[in-house]
């Protein structure tokens, strides 16, 4: 399957509800009216694009109205113009220290799926050539230990754990003693999920991230903030409130095959500009992609 074809599987329900509300709104008036122009506004923040992109695209789409009128006008094609502009300088790769181990940090709430985005990331990586270790930093939840085990088995990945309850910043400081020993291009680490709220779980963070600096100076090379699409806007908060307390380098996105609101990637990063590294579209391995602004406006606003 290529990615395009990705991108468009994953974003299918993002997709048909913009387009069916696109098409009606633009059909049912010969004319671009200032109402017509409102609705086609609501229909986009109903996507979670945010005021300020929706406006962008709105304006867009007037200004060609006004120049060439209302005979070949396409709304689909200005739009994913528009978004791609947008969202061309916000992708990058993940980082690569030009020697010895690159560490990243797996940081976000409950629920967000950062266990199994960790996992994807090893085994992307590995795919690519760069061997990879994970680090089972998620000592507070039960079942994470496990789950990131399993992972490690099923990817042929090896992971640095630690007995349930266990200091995170300890089994942290071990992982990168193991990954360096096992010259590996890179460790992911997986934190406990934490509400952006709990100042106390932010400082454990905190120190998580101190630890892995004294161990290796730098280090972490990268802080991805992994975000849960069907949350929407909600997610915005939550990158406000981690950015507060760590260094965040990129976003990784997940579950964008589950919602209609795949358009609060687009809010988010236009909001915050960080890079969005990932998008999760299914639950597959391969189902984690590096970002690609121009298959993603593609699938968002193919006609």
């Amino acid at each position: 399957m290529g990615l395009f074809q990705k991108f468009k599987e994953g974003l299918q329900k993002t997709h048909s509800k913009l387009a069916h509300e696109i098409k009606r709104i633009i059909s049912y008036s010969p004319k671009l009216t200032a109402e017509t122009l409102d609705e086609l506004e609501i229909a986009l923040i109903g996507a979670d694009l945010g005021t300020a992109v929706s406006g962008q695209i709105v304006q867009a789409v007037k200004v060609a109205y006004e120049t060439q009128g209302r005979s070949g006008l396409d709304v689909f094609a200005i739009a994913r113009s528009e978004l791609e502009q947008m969202l061309s300088g916000a992708q990058a790769g993940l980082i690569r220290q030009p020697s010895g181990l690159t560490v990243v940090s797996i940081v976000g709430v409950n629920g967000t799926g950062k266990t199994t985005t960790a996992a994807k990331l090893a085994h992307l990586t590995q795919a690519q050539g760069a061997s990879s270790v994970l680090a089972a930093c998620d000592t507070f939840r039960a079942a994470a230990v496990e789950q990131i085990k399993l992972w490690g088995e099923r990817l042929g990945v090896p992971v640095i754990a630690g007995a349930h309850g266990a200091d995170p910043a300890s089994i942290a400081h071990d992982a990168i003693a193991a990954a360096t020993a096992r010259n590996a291009a890179y460790l992911f680490i997986d934190t406990a999920g934490r509400l952006h709220t709990k100042s106390n779980l932010m400082q454990e963070l905190q120190k998580v991230h101190r630890v892995i600096d004294k161990k290796l100076p730098g280090a972490p090379h990268e802080t991805l903030l992994i975000l849960d699409a069907t949350t929407g806007m909600n997610a915005l908060n939550q990158a406000r409130e981690f950015g507060k307390s760590v260094k965040i380098t990129g976003l990784v996105v997940t579950k964008l095959d589950g919602t209609s609101k795949g358009g609060m990637v687009v809010a988010i990063q236009k909001e915050l500009g960080l890079p969005i590294k990932f998008i999760g579209l299914g639950e597959k391995p391969q189902d984690l992609q590096p970002f690609d602004a121009r298959q993603f406006a593609r699938a968002i606003f193919e006609e």
